[in-house]
């Protein structure tokens, strides 16, 4: 069991920190990221990293993650793998294709390998009538060896517009504990420049059905970066979420405009967007009130209660990152299904097609619907080692970290040990020699940190233009 942290919980807003790293950067859901999956590894390539995992872990937990792609509507803010269709038909089609690669994936598992974990995303997987969600649970219980409930987080992301009174209530009866919904911003006029109408009383009933019928988490989503937006606008909407929601985790995530790679953004008036000051403003004041009403700061977007899963697993030291965030089971192999869905397991990540025709004829010929990835060299999941544990923990211990990857941390990194300095002068990390330790106002800027320990960045070719670290 991982060692419990001594981690100081305080962040501050260090506005010339800042604006000193005010740069592009990678997530780091992934290392190496995804820009770097290359079509050499297919389906083949993945099944010989099941063979070598189950054989060497074979009693390894598992993550279950299904991409739901349709959306009735499109919000133009969003960057999203989607499929926007009011026509609810071509669910159909998907849902079978869906049912086959469940079972195309499960032989590869032994029963042993039980699922700890399971989400539903998109899109929006309440595009799904509660039949079909209540039948792909089926396949999902079917094929794989879903732990009991209570033993078990599965959770499902909800659009509060598509959730009828006891559609909740029927979410829970299925077998889902855990939930997410969208509310990016309460103002009606920034609701109507998005394209995404939602009156607080829709949340509200939402919010109270899922505590009304057990669910554990509840995460509600913010954006700020919007067009029409104002400081005093968006904190008005964060005093609501906090008093009238009171959300056990959120996430409050920076708008990038990139209509040049979304399509939907080019609805947007880049004129009604607010100047970067005004976004940081924003930042330094949501963070105040956050913290202000006892939220712990998780990393990056992140924000939960000092009791939530994910603030608990932080300080216990077993918090993880994937192509779902930040979430708090280390210890699972990510099997993803569904088209774009990303597998990360192993020594391997394995992305799925990304358009319904190429998925569809994978899945028709009986096969594994991959058709991009990378295996990891040993350098490189070394180096995933480090920045995901600099991503959770905020710290590192050099000789604990070179113990546990068989280095001598100091001569492996080498090369990185200037950029280490510099970041001490800085004051964006502090070090004794031994722990590295993130500062209370470098901890906004913890891509940049671990920026200094990816190769790629250095060496690799750069395929795509990553959003600012802040």
């Amino acid at each position: 069991m991982t060692a419990a942290l001594e981690l100081s919980q305080e962040v501050r807003f260090d506005r010339a920190l800042i604006e000193k790293y005010d740069r592009a950067g990678p997530r780091y859901t992934s290392y190496p990221t995804a820009p770097h999956f290359h079509e050499g590894f297919g389906p083949a390539e993945l099944q010989r990293e099941f063979a070598r995992s189950n054989a060497e872990q074979a009693d390894r937990a598992l993550s279950l993650y299904l991409h739901i792609p349709f959306c009735d509507t499109v919000c133009y803010y969003c960057a999203c793998n989607k499929i926007v269709t009011p026509d609810r038909t071509r669910a159909l089609p998907y849902l079978e294709a869906l049912i086959q690669e469940i079972r195309l994936m499960a032989r590869h598992f032994a029963p042993e390998r039980q699922v700890t974990q399971l989400h539903f995303g998109g899109g929006s997987p309440s595009y799904l009538t509660l039949a079909q969600t209540e039948r792909l649970w089926g396949a999902l219980r079917d094929h794989f060896n879903l732990a009991p409930g209570a033993l078990g987080e599965y959770g499902i992301e909800a659009d509060p517009r598509e959730c009828p009174e006891g559609t909740i209530a029927r979410l829970a009866e299925i077998g889902f504990n855990r939930i997410s919904f969208g509310v990016q911003d309460l103002e009606p006029a920034v609701q109507k420049a998005v394209n995404r109408i939602q009156p607080l009383e829709l949340t509200q009933r939402c919010v109270a059905e899922s505590r009304a019928h057990g669910f554990h988490s509840i995460n509600l989503d913010l954006i700020y970066g919007l067009p029409l937006q104002t400081e005093e606008s968006f904190l008005k909407t964060l005093e609501v979420v906090i008093r009238d929601l009171d959300p056990d985790r959120l996430a409050v995530f920076n708008y990038a405009h990139l209509p040049q790679y979304f399509t939907p953004q080019r609805r947007i008036d880049a004129a009604q967007l607010p100047p970067a000051e005004v976004k940081l403003q924003i930042l330094e004041k949501t963070i105040a009130r956050l913290l202000a009403a006892g939220y712990v700061y998780v990393g990056m977007d992140h924000f939960a209660k000092p009791g939530d899963e994910l603030a608990t697993a932080q300080r216990q030291g077993s918090l993880h990152r994937n192509f779902q965030g930040y979430t708090t089971r280390a210890e699972c192999d990510l099997v993803g299904l569904g088209i774009t869905s990303i597998t990360q397991f192993g020594h391997a990540y394995a992305q799925n097609f990304k358009t319904l025709p190429e998925y569809y004829a994978r899945i028709e010929a009986g096969e594994l619907a991959t058709f991009r990835g990378v295996e990891l060299t040993a350098d490189d999941r070394i180096r995933r080692d480090v920045i995901m544990r600099l991503l959770c923990d905020f710290q590192l211990d050099r000789a604990a970290t070179g113990e546990r990857l068989g280095i001598d941390f100091n001569r492996y990194f080498a090369e990185e040990s200037k950029e280490i300095a510099r970041m001490v002068d800085e004051g964006l990390i502090e070090d004794d020699g031994n722990l590295m330790r993130v500062t209370a106002g470098g901890r906004l800027l913890i891509r940049n940190v671990c920026m200094a320990f990816d190769w790629y960045l250095a060496n690799g070719p750069q395929k795509k233009a990553f959003s600012k670290t802040i």
